[in-house]
C-alpha cells in the first residue's frame, strides 16, 4: 500500500518531477477573480470598509472585478497573477463560474464572469489560454503556458431551461457540478437538511450534459445524488475536489463506495486541502492530505485519483489572495448565506489551519508530501495530471 512504502523520489527529485509534469488543479474556483491583490485593490477594499461594508461576500463581488481590471489596464498586475502561477507550478486550473450565488441573477453574473476570463486571458498575451479539449491542454503544457478550465459549482445559471447547457459549452464550459450544498431544481447538496437524489429536471439535466460533453461533478452534492448520476449519466462521472469519509468524517466528503464506484464508471475523484474537511484537529500536517489521497488510491486504484485542492489563499476554506482584516466576517449575519456551510459544523472557522499549505504557491509541497509516502514517478505523474486528462479527454475530447 502506497501509505507504507519506502519513498523512492527524494524531495528534489519531487520537485523537478512537479516542475516537469503536467500539474491539473481541478478545483480552483477564485483563479481568475481571486488570485490578485494589488495596492489599487488595497485601496478599495479600505475604501468600501469605510462606506460600511462589513462583511467579505459584500466585497468581495468588487475584487473580483478588479481582478480582471487590474490584470488588463496594469502591466505591474500581469507579472504578479502570472507569478502566481509560476510558484504554483500548476499547468491547468478548473476556475469556478458559478457556485454559491442565489438563483436571481445566477445566468447574467456567469455570463460576466466567463468574459472577464477571456478578458484576462487575452490581455497575457497567450501566456493563459481557456482549454476545451484535451489536446489544447497538452498544447499548453507542451509550450510551457497555463490554461484555465472553465467549470460551474452549480447548476443555478440554467435555470429551468436545459437550452442554456448549448449556451454556456459554447462560451466553453466544460465542467458542472449538479449542486453545491443546498438544494436547487436539479438535486440536493450534501449539507442539505433532509438530502434527496436527483429531481426529474435533474436526471434530464444530466442527460444534456452528457450531450454536450461536459463532465458531470457530484462533489458538492449529496451522496444519493451521486449515486443517481452515476446510474443516468452515459459518461464517467468524477468528484472533481472532495475527501473520503472513512478517513476523516465531514459532509463535504464521499463513502468509499460511493468514491470505488465513480472509478469503476471510468471517473476521477480530486481530493482537496481545505483543513477541516481532511481533519478534525485545528494544526493539520500535510501528511493529513496524503491519508486521503493514499486511502482513495487504495480504494479506486491510483488511475482515478487526484486533486483538486480548492484553496488559493491563507485561511481555513477557499480563500483568495485578498488581504482581508482576520475579524471580518465571511458573511452579513442579517442574510441568507447561499453557501450553506454552517462554519462551527463543518470546521470552517479561523482555528483550522493547514501547514505546509498557505496559498497556491505551495502546490510543490504537495508533490513533495505525496513522494515521501512512497509513490513513484509514474504515480506522481498520474495523480498530479494524467488521470484527469485521461477522463477530460473520454468526456470531452
Amino acid at each position: 500500500m502506497a501509505r507504507t512504502r519506502t519513498p523512492s523520489v527524494t524531495p528534489d527529485e519531487a520537485r523537478r518531477i512537479h516542475r516537469d509534469a503536467l500539474v491539473i488543479d481541478t478545483q480552483q474556483p477564485p483563479i481568475t477573480s481571486g488570485a490578485l491583490f494589488t495596492p489599487r485593490m488595497k485601496q478599495a477594499l479600505e475604501d468600501s470598509m469605510r462606506k460600511g461594508m462589513t462583511a467579505r461576500d459584500e466585497i468581495a463581488p468588487r475584487m473580483a472585478a478588479m481582478t480582471a481590471e487590474e490584470i488588463i489596464t496594469s502591466p505591474q498586475a500581469r507579472a504578479q497573477y502570472l507569478g502566481v502561477w509560476d510558484r504554483s507550478g500548476v499547468t491547468i486550473a478548473c476556475g469556478t463560474f458559478s457556485g454559491t450565488h442565489r438563483y436571481t441573477g445566477a445566468f447574467e453574473r456567469a455570463n460576466e464572469l466567463i468574459s472577464r476570463a477571456y478578458g484576462i486571458a487575452d490581455a497575457l498575451g497567450g501566456m493563459v489560454e481557456i482549454v476545451r479539449r484535451a489536446d489544447e491542454i497538452e498544447r499548453v503544457h507542451r509550450e510551457g503556458r497555463r490554461g484555465i478550465v472553465i467549470d460551474f459549482q452549480n447548476t443555478t445559471p440554467f435555470g429551468d431551461d436545459l437550452d442554456r447547457v448549448k449556451h454556456f459549452y459554447n462560451l466553453g464550459l466544460r465542467m458542472v457540478q449538479l449542486t453545491y450544498n443546498l438544494r436547487n431544481l436539479v438535486g440536493d447538496g450534501c449539507t442539505e437538511t433532509n438530502q434527496g437524489g436527483l429531481s426529474y429536471f435533474g436526471r434530464e439535466m444530466v442527460g444534456a450534459l452528457n450531450d454536450a460533453r461536459i463532465l458531470v461533478d457530484v462533489s458538492h452534492c449529496s451522496e444519493q445524488v451521486g449515486w443517481d448520476a452515476l446510474k443516468i449519466s452515459t459518461a464517467p462521472v468524477i468528484v472533481s475536489h472532495s475527501a473520503s469519509k472513512a478517513v476523516c468524517y465531514h459532509d463535504r466528503g464521499k463513502t468509499d463506495e460511493l468514491a470505488k464506484a465513480v472509478a469503476d464508471r471510468g471517473g476521477y475523484f480530486g481530493v482537496v486541502v481545505i483543513p477541516g474537511f481532511i481533519s478534525d484537529k485545528a494544526d493539520v500536517p500535510l501528511d493529513a492530505f496524503v491519508d486521503h489521497v493514499a486511502h482513495l488510491a487504495d480504494v479506486c486504484g491510483i488511475d482515478h485519483v487526484g486533486i483538486g485542492t480548492d484553496k488559493m489563499g491563507p485561511g481555513p476554506g477557499t480563500e483568495s489572495l485578498v488581504e482581508y482584516p482576520d475579524s471580518m466576517p465571511r458573511h452579513n449575519p442579517g442574510t441568507f448565506d447561499w453557501a450553506g456551510f454552517r462554519l462551527k459544523e463543518h470546521r470552517l472557522l479561523g482555528d483550522h489551519v493547514l501547514r505546509g499549505y498557505e496559498n497556491f504557491g505551495d502546490w510543490p509541497n504537495l508533490t513533495v508530501a505525496l513522494a515521501k509516502r512512497g509513490f513513484n514517478e509514474e504515480e506522481l505523474r498520474k495523480i498530479l495530471g494524467l488521470n484527469y486528462l485521461r477522463v477530460f479527454r473520454d468526456v470531452c475530447g
